[in-house]
């Protein structure tokens, strides 16, 4: 089944305002730039947003941001977003904010169809409040549900027309736990090959998860903080 779109715009052309859009990327490696910028360019309004975190400023969900397209975002880490800081200080963005590891579970369990799981993490802090307790061996959890989504947006390395999927580094960090969550999955790839052109033991996401699949071109890759040894 060939699965390729011609582009970002047609990939998002169905995403209407009020969806929950699960959004992959760590920091800003592994974040799917092309179909960010069209959904900017549609000006969809109140969508939720799960992702890691919330890119910077002038680049990423930052632009999404920016334009106030996003009412809710549930992630782990304000980051170096300046505009989401002032946001959700002043009130004007909804914002859950999870531990990494329990968010990155959230969207393992969604994918899998469990619907919750109990974990440590959090357990006494504000996290915890109104959520379910339970001892296991001496110890205290609290239940935490999964998280799925409308539509899941990845970025891949390489991929081919069927949807299998191969990522690079720290953009497997949420990408693809992503692909499986959503009720539609859209990959934007570098690198688009024919199907038997991947290494089946190398796949990292199978192509049964992805719907929607395009090859982009001239990606930033910018690094959110760079850090050089002095001279």
């Amino acid at each position: 089944m060939n699965k390729t779109v011609s582009g970002p715009d047609e990939a998002v052309k169905d995403i209407q305002d009020n969806m929950v859009l699960m959004l992959g990327g760590f920091g800003l490696c592994g974040i799917p730039e092309k179909c960010i910028a069209s959904l900017v360019k549609k000006g969809i309004k109140g969508i939720t947003c799960i992702s890691n975190n919330a890119g910077v400023d002038d680049f990423g969900l930052g632009l999404l941001l920016k334009n106030h397209q996003i009412k809710k975002m549930i992630s782990s880490y304000v980051g170096e977003n300046a505009e989401f800081e002032r946001q959700l200080l002043s009130g004007e963005l909804e914002v859950d904010l999870i531990p990494q590891g329990t968010l990155a579970t959230r969207i393992q369990m969604g994918g899998a169809g469990i619907p919750a799981f109990f974990t440590p993490a959090g357990y006494g802090t504000e996290v915890a409040q109104g959520k379910e307790t339970r001892e296991f061996d001496g110890k205290m959890y609290l239940m935490e549900n999964w998280l799925k989504a409308d539509f899941a947006i990845v970025k891949a390395w390489k991929g081919d027309t069927q949807g299998n999927l191969v990522y690079k580094g720290t953009a497997r960090n949420f990408n693809p736990m992503m692909a499986t969550a959503g009720k539609i999955t859209i990959a934007e790839v570098e690198h688009l090959v024919k199907p038997g052109e991947l290494d089946p033991n190398e796949i990292h996401t199978p192509g049964i998860f992805v719907q929607r699949i395009f090859q982009g071109t001239d990606y930033e890759k910018r690094i959110e903080q760079r850090t050089v040894r002095k001279a």
